[in-house]
């Protein structure tokens, strides 16, 4: 074929494929649910059922910082009536029987802190509906608490030297039911445990120095048996399964969170959890401060609310 008919025929073919009639169809943008958490020591410290909550007798309590926090369970609840695990499942953390009974399996959990994002769900993959209440599982919380030093150092060359003092440290706080953990990090300091720890269970560092000699610290232990606060508002329709720390909340001004599977935006639930004392101990020289070492037992480490909110 001539040259120039094999020019011609190839200028068509372009003119033909950049054709302004030809129509470029843009992929459908993928919308999702998003979740992200947020810590409130100035939200209201709620009970087991929803009313606010004073301190105990003889107790006390601090807002702890919290760093990082996973969840085992989400579910979107359209009303106050649904039985769970008849709303909408959005999220469940991996499990494992490897300890014996069945646990959350720590080594696969999903973390996020404050502002951060937990989990993320295409919304066409969500039953369309409205949804009042949102239930969160909580699994995992790291936190920040501070502590007491109140003694007296003996043994010194300059003879015994009393000493008051307040030292930061770390908590690694298991709420769920049943964790398998084969080592955890509370925050320099590894743990390990290979095998089952119940809802309670907690690891606890610090470090710092007394009168000027460094000094670091682990110790690990275990709440009493169902002390762990959990806020479920609609107990009474919606019961929590024994040993979970199933939170419910509606979301904030009585509004319903709509999916209908076809939007094109991002909808970002922001999860509000209250952290108002929500470290609390039995206070046993009454001096509000957590002395640790003089045995002061911790009876809660459970939030203290949670409010849903969505944009």
């Amino acid at each position: 074929m001539p040259k120039i008919i094999v020019a011609a025929f190839a200028a068509i073919l372009i003119f033909t494929s950049c054709s302004k009639n030809d129509t470029i169809t843009p992929p459908t943008p993928v919308a999702n649910l998003v979740f992200k958490f947020q810590f409130d020591s100035t939200q209201a410290r709620l009970n087991n059922i929803g009313l606010a909550a004073a301190m105990p007798a003889g107790h006390a309590g601090q807002n702890p910082k919290m760093n990082t926090m996973s969840a085992h369970y989400i579910e979107l609840a359209p009303s106050a009536f649904t039985q769970i695990g008849n709303g909408a499942i959005i999220y469940k953390a991996a499990e494992t029987t490897t300890g014996g009974s069945n646990a959350i399996n720590f080594s696969q959990a999903l973390f996020a802190g404050n502002g951060e994002t937990f989990f993320t769900m295409p919304l066409k993959n969500i039953i369309p509906g409205e949804y009042q209440y949102l239930r969160v599982s909580l699994a995992y919380q790291n936190f920040d608490v501070t502590w007491h030093l109140d003694t007296t150092i003996t043994g010194l060359p300059g003879g015994p030297v009393p000493v008051s003092q307040d030292f930061a440290g770390t908590v690694a706080s298991f709420v769920g039911y049943n964790s398998y953990l084969n080592a955890y990090k509370i925050k320099n300091q590894t743990i390990t445990v290979n095998g089952n720890r119940a809802q309670g269970y907690w690891g606890f560092e610090t470090g710092g120095t007394i009168l000027g000699f460094p000094f670091n610290q682990t110790a690990t232990g275990q709440a009493p048996a169902n002390a762990t606060t959990v806020v479920n508002p609609i107990a009474a329709t919606s019961p929590i399964p024994a040993g979970s720390c199933l939170v419910t909340g509606a979301f904030s001004g009585g509004n319903k969170l709509t999916i209908t599977g076809k939007e094109t935006k991002d909808i970002v639930v922001t999860v509000s959890l209250s952290t108002n004392k929500s470290f609390e101990w039995i206070d046993t020289n009454g001096n509000g401060k957590w002395d640790a070492t003089k045995g002061e037992q911790i009876v809660d480490m459970g939030l203290r609310g949670l409010v849903p909110a969505f944009q």
